[in-house]
Order: C-alpha cells, then sequence, then structure tokens
C-alpha cells in the first residue's frame, strides 16, 4: 500500500494537483485546528495516515506518546542526537533538511532552482538588507513533513529583528519549484536578522508552506501566521548561543540561510544531500 502511494505521488503532475490545485489558506486552518485535537482515536489515525505517505520514524522522538498530531509534528529528540559542530569558524545548519539551490547571490539575485532566479528584494522586501546581501552567499534547505521540525541558531549571535511577510502556502517540494515561479517570494515567511560576534550580518528566512503554515518563536514567544494582526516587525535585542533552539516549523517546509559574501561552503555541502542540524555548513576563513 505504502509503496503503490509513493509511486502515485511521485508522478508529477498528480503531485502538483493534490498538493497545490486545493484551497490552500482553507486547508491550511483547517489542518491547523486538526492537528491540534486532543483525542487518541484521531491522533492515532492521523500519524497511521502520516506514516503511509512519508517515512516518518519517531525512533529518535523524546516522548513515546504525543497529546496530538500537533504535539508529534514539533516533538523534540533525545538528548545528544544533534551535536553542533564547535569549531569557531563553522556556521551550522540551523535545522535538519535537504539541502536545495546554494551558491553566490550575484547583485541581489539568487535562485530556487537552476534556471528559476528570484529577486533579494521580493524575498525579504527590504532594500538595506538587500545591499548587505548583494554579493553574498545563499542555502536552500528543505524540510520534508516527516523530518524534525525544530530549528537552531547556526552561531553565536545577536538577533536584531524579525519581520513577518504574509503570503501564501505553495508546496516547497522540487515539483512546485520547478513550476511556480519565485515561489519562496510568494509564501509566508519570516526574516530573521542576526549579527555575528564576528560582526558578520547572517539571515535567516523560514518560509511555510501548504497544511500547517506557523512558525514558533521562542524569543518572541509568538507563533507567527497568517493570523497574525498588528505590526508585523518585531525589534529584537537577544544573545542566542550556537545549537540553541530557536523555535518550530509546525509542518515541513524551508530555511534560507544568507550569508557573507567571504564565506565557503563546506565540503559536506552537495545539491540534493541531506544534513542534520548542528552539522558544518559554512566556513569563515577569516574565523
Amino acid at each position: 500500500m505504502k509503496s503503490l502511494i509513493a509511486s502515485l505521488t511521485q508522478q508529477e503532475d498528480l503531485n502538483f494537483l493534490l498538493t497545490n490545485r486545493v484551497p490552500r489558506a482553507a486547508l491550511t486552518r483547517f489542518m491547523g485546528w486538526f492537528s491540534k485535537i486532543e483525542n487518541p482515536l484521531v491522533r492515532d489515525f492521523s500519524i497511521l495516515c502520516w506514516r503511509l505517505f512519508s517515512d516518518l520514524d519517531l525512533s529518535e522522538a523524546k516522548k513515546t506518546e504525543f497529546k496530538s498530531l500537533h504535539d508529534c509534528f514539533v516533538r523534540e529528540l533525545k538528548p545528544g542526537l544533534r551535536p553542533v559542530d564547535r569549531d569557531p569558524k563553522i556556521v551550522a545548519s540551523p535545522s535538519d533538511g535537504i539541502i536545495g539551490a546554494f551558491g553566490t547571490i550575484r547583485d541581489g539575485e539568487l535562485y530556487q532552482i537552476k534556471g528559476a532566479p528570484y529577486a533579494l528584494i521580493d524575498l525579504v522586501g527590504d532594500p538595506a538588507l538587500v545591499e548587505t546581501h548583494r554579493n553574498g552567499k545563499f542555502v536552500t534547505l528543505r524540510l520534508t513533513s516527516s523530518m524534525y521540525h525544530r530549528f537552531h541558531a547556526p552561531d553565536d549571535a545577536h538577533v536584531e529583528r524579525v519581520t513577518l511577510i504574509h503570503g501564501d502556502t505553495w508546496n516547497v517540494n522540487p515539483i512546485a519549484l520547478k513550476r511556480i515561479e519565485k515561489l519562496f517570494c510568494k509564501n509566508e515567511r519570516a526574516v530573521i536578522r542576526t549579527r555575528l560576534n564576528s560582526g558578520d550580518a547572517l539571515t535567516l528566512v523560514p518560509v511555510a508552506a501548504i497544511l500547517v503554515a506557523s512558525i514558533r518563536l521562542h524569543f518572541l514567544d509568538l507563533v507567527l501566521n497568517g493570523q497574525t494582526q498588528g505590526p508585523l516587525q518585531f525589534p529584537c535585542d537577544v544573545n542566542v548561543k550556537k545549537g540553541e533552539e530557536l523555535g518550530w516549523f509546525e509542518h515541513g517546509s524551508t530555511i534560507i540561510l544568507l550569508a557573507p559574501e567571504h564565506f565557503e561552503f563546506c565540503d559536506n555541502v552537495s545539491e540534493w544531500g541531506r544534513i542534520r542540524a548542528g552539522q558544518a555548513l559554512l566556513r569563515n576563513p577569516r574565523g
């Protein structure tokens, strides 16, 4: 049964139809409500269905029993399973993920997949931040639905500001990235600006997606999503340590990391390669 479902969802047209040509916002709001139902029958049936459609593995989870589907989505791991690279020249991966597009930003232009460019200004919405990263480095980390959904500080840093940009909830899988231009610039996203101890600017852009498109940030004590009202810019004055948990996605999605131009990619970084939170991602040769 599982192999049949996997075969069907790998059909690009069908996959795109099932995950995008649906009432995305309404479905996302419904899942946000449904996933939090604390009923054993609902929980067990939901997790069973999730296993059918993915490679969900709960053996690393700290808990052995979950209150709800949402509780399972945002699960913590057993202590010590994501050790962080302590080399002071290393910027660690903030999350588990599949490495998508990465490389050098060319005069404010980067790409979601090869041959599909988009403008940095359309992603972050701030000309000053564009100038900071105009010719810097970028890397895209995609979290699938079954992965560990929490993300962490990639280095010791000072969080200066968070900006929430309202948007859509397109799927962010490779099939959608090939078909929807500037997809990351259309989806709900947060722009997290940090300054490393070296003085270098490092920006994280968590991009939400279909189903449970919410982002929880501990240092703001907020859940950011389409229902967030009022000011969407949040000035911060928070110091975080390398490896410290910053928050979580409530479903699989994407984190785009923007780094200075003198940073280098580590040898383990390759397109479609897998990486875990805490593993080496970028190197600052200036130390």
